[in-house]
């Protein structure tokens, strides 16, 4: 005889508890070992890697703030026209290049040897 869905969806709850209570007991039981342990080493939040924050810090863009007193030394051009506009190469390609290079020229053409 197969079981109805109504029946199906019961089961699936009733497995569902049972799995949960039998994930509680073993973590009691990891969670004692792992006490035992941290007291038999005498191990602290920061040996374990809580409490304090890491020492190496992820780097995310634009987060961080320039030390004080340190500034960035100006980056050199690497591209040149002969109106005087330049460009160092990073970032959005400014206007006068973007329609100089349009009009047909090349990168290497605005390039500073």
């Amino acid at each position: 005889m197969t079981k109805s869905y109504a029946q199906i969806v019961k089961q699936i709850e009733v497995l569902k508890q049972d799995a949960e209570k039998a994930r509680r007991k073993e973590a009691e039981g990891v969670i004692g070992r792992i006490r035992e342990a941290i007291a038999a080493y005498k191990l602290t939040a920061a040996d374990l890697g809580f409490g304090t924050k890491p020492k190496a810090v992820r780097k995310t863009r634009g987060a961080g703030k320039a030390k004080a007193g340190k500034a960035k030394a100006p980056r050199a051009p690497k591209f040149r026209d002969d109106a005087g506009h330049s460009w160092v190469g990073i970032g959005k390609r400014p206007d006068w290049l973007r329609a100089a290079l349009a009009a047909g020229k090349s990168l290497s053409d605005f390039a500073i040897k």
